[in-house]
């Protein structure tokens, strides 16, 4: 079916404008200047995580290597103190019933009763690790308690154990 221009009365007349062809315009952009703030900073972002990945990747291969190609010594790796000096002594304490009072993580003093001489501290403040479940046949009466102590001290405790009673005080 064919349609003639009478058909529609409003449709165009003689009176309506030649069509022109419609002229170049950039393109409208509504709404969407928060894509474009998001957009730069996630770029940003990027960047900068590139740039730490790079820095660390060069830090982790270039570090070693640059110290020996300046034929500098490697660097003396050395243990945290408390990791080095502090050891676990077992001490034997002359009194049970004082060591079933302990916990581990008390604080107590260690003194030693010699037969010859007045008593000496051997031990201060020595950390208790551990408290070991009492012995059925303790000959000598004694009970096993051990002790986070420095070196020199558990050096000190092993002498004191073998010539006096030791006897410990909660601090």
């Amino acid at each position: 079916m064919a349609f003639s221009p009478g058909d529609f009365p409003g449709a165009c007349s003689s009176t309506c404008p030649p069509a022109r062809p419609v002229p170049p315009f950039p393109p409208l952009r509504v709404g969407r200047d928060g894509d474009r703030l998001r957009r730069a900073l996630r770029r940003r972002r990027r960047a900068i995580a590139a740039g730490l990945a790079v820095a660390a990747a060069a830090l982790a291969v270039g570090g070693t290597e640059a110290q020996a190609s300046r034929a500098a010594p490697p660097p003396e790796v050395k243990p945290s103190p408390a990791a080095v000096r502090t050891v676990s002594a077992p001490v034997r304490i002359a009194d049970a019933a004082t060591v079933r009072l302990l916990r581990p993580g008390d604080r107590v003093d260690v003194v030693a009763a010699e037969r010859a001489g007045p008593p000496r501290l051997v031990a201060a403040g020595a950390r208790v690790a551990a408290v070991p479940p009492a012995e059925q046949d303790a000959r000598d009466g004694g009970a096993l308690v051990v002790l986070s102590v420095p070196r020199d001290t558990a050096r000190e405790l092993v002498g004191a154990g073998t010539t006096a009673r030791l006897a410990v005080t909660l601090c």
